[in-house]
């Protein structure tokens, strides 16, 4: 639908509209046509509500800076009152919400059409989105063999088709970033608490997951991410507060910075050639900006991490079917067998175990939060250790969840980089800055200090100006 229109990004389509040589009527039936088209090779979006969006034309649009771009929302979490929600379960399918969640509300004031909403693995908890409500797996437009990322990877697969130029998503141990390294996308996690989470949640996962989006540009993560940042009424914390907007960031390029880099896992064992081959390339970009470049990786304790964010989500698996079920085992035509599988490892649990692990969390957060205090501004890895995975690999019919997650081939074995800044609360981005032979792409993973979003999105905005990727798409998007 972008590539149909001669622009590359959600701006571009805003200043169509600013300028009367496209209206939002006119983009919502080119994106409607494009999911008419793409949608069954990818199965990417679901649940649309035409009439909701052609209402909201017919209101009036608020005049917000992406008045009139077609817009898509993760199946997972953000409340919606007029887009009833999956949240990839059969247990809690066509649920519908009394009213809009704060960063809904504040989606809407942009002033985008949204039609639908997008594909997520049950429960938000894997690399790959295949989840059995949707009758099928989410398949990469790049390679349709091929994963396109989880847990938000219905938006990750939407955006690198072309249906919509950019998508909400969330992140909870990587589920923007991993689907932007899959499917050649900005993928951008805010500090903690940058974005409201309320008011139908306090936290999730202890902190750890943040809403987000899936853009093609720099340009417009920040602007969205100014339209939504701040805490909402009652918030239980809040992330320190910008000296600029990420869009004021972004207009120029940081400071010259230390960067370290590490092109093996952050416990030094090997990743994929073409990926660290990619890391090494990226650190040659930055030494061309003008950055120092050198090799480091943190002395944080990763492996205890793991073993926390495991743990937590678990139990928030478990009490998420709890709300539904009581104390009632789920069954196999309730949810998948990695839902099982957290539920009944989350009985096994001593009930002092959930404060401890996030106690465990915190730790690791002061751990890395040092490793910037006394070194490097930035930390360049990988976003996954292996370019994308072939569909099926990542299967929720198991129902070892602890092999699924902490295995040797496993999630975090797979994606070893993202949840450590899930962990740690620090902002983190993935970048299209790699492509492996065989055509799939290979995100690159820029780190801060915790509060740092604006020095990051900076830098991120400066690579994207040094090694322009607008111009690589997926061939389905021809």
């Amino acid at each position: 639908m972008i590539g149909d229109l001669g622009v590359t990004d959600a701006t571009a389509l805003a200043d169509l509209v600013a300028r009367r040589e496209v209206s939002p009527s006119e983009l919502l039936d080119a994106a409607l046509a494009a999911v008419e088209v793409r949608n069954p090779a990818i199965n990417a979006v679901v649940l649309m509500q035409e009439g909701v969006a052609r209402q909201a034309i017919a209101d009036g649009l608020p005049p917000g800076p992406f008045r009139g771009v077609p817009f898509l929302i993760k199946d997972l979490g953000i409340e919606a009152k007029n887009f009833p929600s999956h949240n990839g379960s059969r247990l809690f399918a066509n649920t519908v919400y009394p009213g809009d969640s704060s960063i809904f509300q504040r989606i809407k004031a942009t002033g985008v059409v949204t039609f639908g909403r997008t594909t997520s693995p049950e429960g938000g908890i894997g690399a790959a989105t295949e989840a059995a409500v949707y009758g099928g797996p989410t398949r990469n437009p790049w390679n349709l063999e091929h994963t396109s990322g989880g847990s938000s990877g219905g938006a990750g697969a939407a955006v690198a088709a072309g249906i919509v130029a950019f998508a909400h998503g969330s992140d909870g141990g990587g589920s923007v970033r991993i689907p932007a390294s899959s499917c050649g996308l900005f993928g951008f996690k805010p500090t903690r608490a940058r974005l409201p989470d309320g008011p139908y949640a306090g936290e999730g996962w202890a902190g750890m997951a943040i809403d987000g989006f899936l853009s093609r540009s720099v340009r417009d993560t920040a602007v969205m991410l100014d339209a939504c940042e701040g805490a909402d009424l009652g918030a239980p914390y809040v992330a320190p507060p910008l000296v600029r907007s990420h869009s004021d960031a972004i207009a120029r390029p940081p400071r010259r910075l230390r960067v370290a880099i590490c092109d093996t896992t952050l416990t030094g064992e090997p990743i994929h050639p073409e990926v660290a081959e990619a890391v090494r390339a990226a650190g040659r970009l930055l030494e061309g900006l003008g950055h120092t470049v050198e090799p480091a990786r943190p002395k944080a304790d990763v492996a205890m991490m793991m073993r926390a964010w495991t743990d937590i989500v678990g139990v928030g698996t478990a009490l998420s079917i709890r709300s539904k079920l009581g104390d009632r085992a789920p069954r196999s035509n309730e949810v998948e067998g990695v839902g099982r599988g957290a539920w009944a490892y989350a009985q096994t649990l001593h009930p002092t175990r959930y404060l401890e692990a996030v106690g465990e969390i915190h730790a690791f957060g002061r751990q890395m939060a040092g490793f910037f205090d006394t070194g490097p501004d930035i930390l360049l890895t990988a976003t996954l250790a292996e370019p994308p995975a072939p569909v099926g690999r990542f299967s929720h019919a198991t129902e070892d969840y602890l092999g699924y997650r902490v295995g040797p081939e496993g999630i975090f074995a797979y994606s070893p980089f993202c949840a450590v800044f899930n962990a740690s609360g620090q902002p983190a981005a993935s970048l299209p800055l790699g492509w492996s032979q065989s055509g799939l792409p290979i995100g690159i993973h820029l780190a801060a200090a915790f509060g740092q979003d604006e020095l990051l999105i900076s830098l991120c905005a400066e690579v994207e100006r040094a090694a322009p990727w607008a111009a690589k798409r997926a061939p389905m998007d021809g």
